[in-house]
């Protein structure tokens, strides 16, 4: 690794870019494709929807894996993990497909181990990168989903006024889901929006909400829908337990603001013993490479950085648990 030509690293730099070009342009080739596809099967629904509603076949409602291909359906059907892609795909509001986001993964996997591999020359290096590049599109969309969660966790008590302000006011349930989705910013008006379209468009209001919860995996959403279902079931006032929700989950926000001022040190902590080795082994290559050499040239040397790679990944993780505390 040290001493490297430039011509080397110019030839790996070169060969990552068009890998990782030619994996987007696949991607978004593919997205293409499949989008045209749904575009005609609409059109070809909506054209057969007398002979649909006359012989009772055929249906025009999507259920939640309708973007992917049969064969991604197959086997979504068969392996949980690859469904769960399929959720979280959903819970990020991204328009891709899984099969897009497993040759987008690839590629990335691709890219980085060529890379890695033509710079350093070493298989353990380059392995190491392919699992980053190919993990990383995943982690993007985990943050992705954690960052619209939270946006939807800190405008749902104004959501839950302003549905029990509409239930006060005599409207119906579904019309306050509407008020909702007109009135307030996203992610929350698009998944209030999607659940009164689909009661509107027949699916059963019990079943409509309940994926609202499916969808938004969060402890306050199922209690609001755990709510609206025992009141359809049993009656009573729902506005005035619409208000008690919402003081509820205020109080969990308060609650949670001073447990992150109370263990802002721990998680400080797991940040500088997460970095302080990366930065001081970096500096130390830099001043003497011919003393940190040996730990990528010898078998015993990469063993240590593998070792120390992973047991810095498990501290960071024990430390996160032990500061992650749930409200």
């Amino acid at each position: 690794m040290v001493g490297l030509p430039l011509n080397t690293w110019l030839q790996a730099g070169l060969i990552f870019v068009a890998v990782a070009l030619a994996a987007v342009s696949l991607a978004l080739l593919l997205e293409w494709v499949q989008e045209r596809g749904r575009q005609r099967k609409v059109v070809q629904q909506l054209r057969s929807f007398d002979q649909t509603l006359t012989e009772g076949g055929g249906s025009l409602f999507r259920g939640a894996g309708a973007n992917a291909s049969h064969w991604a359906q197959a086997i979504a059907a068969r392996t949980p993990a690859f469904a769960d892609l399929q959720l979280l795909l959903q819970q990020t509001g991204a328009t891709w497909t899984v099969e897009v986001f497993v040759l987008f993964s690839l590629g990335l996997a691709v890219a980085f181990g060529l890379f890695a591999l033509l710079a350093t020359r070493i298989m353990v290096v380059g392995a190491l990168a392919a699992f980053l590049g190919g993990i990383l599109p995943y982690l993007v969309m985990r943050r992705r989903r954690n960052l619209r969660f939270s946006a939807f966790e800190e405008g749902l008590p104004e959501a839950i006024d302003l549905l029990g302000r509409a239930i006060r006011a005599g409207h119906p349930l579904s019309s306050g889901l509407q008020m909702v989705a007109d009135e307030t910013q996203e992610p929350i008006s698009s998944e209030f929006r999607r659940t009164f379209e689909e009661q509107r468009f027949g699916l059963p209001f019990d079943d409509a909400i309940t994926g609202l919860a499916d969808r938004i995996t969060l402890t306050d959403v199922r209690i609001l829908v755990t709510a609206i279902l025992i009141q359809r079931m049993v009656g009573g006032n729902l506005a005035e337990v619409l208000d008690n929700l919402a003081s509820v989950i205020r109080a969990r926000f308060t609650i949670r603001r001073q447990l992150r001022t109370y263990t802002a040190q721990g998680r400080i902590s797991g940040y500088v013993l997460a970095v302080l080795p990366i930065a001081v082994g970096t500096i130390i290559f830099l001043l003497n490479p011919d003393y940190m050499k040996l730990l990528f040239t010898s078998g015993i040397g990469r063993f240590m950085v593998v070792t120390a790679g992973v047991m810095q990944i498990i501290g960071y993780l024990w430390i996160r648990k032990i500061v992650n505390i749930e409200i």
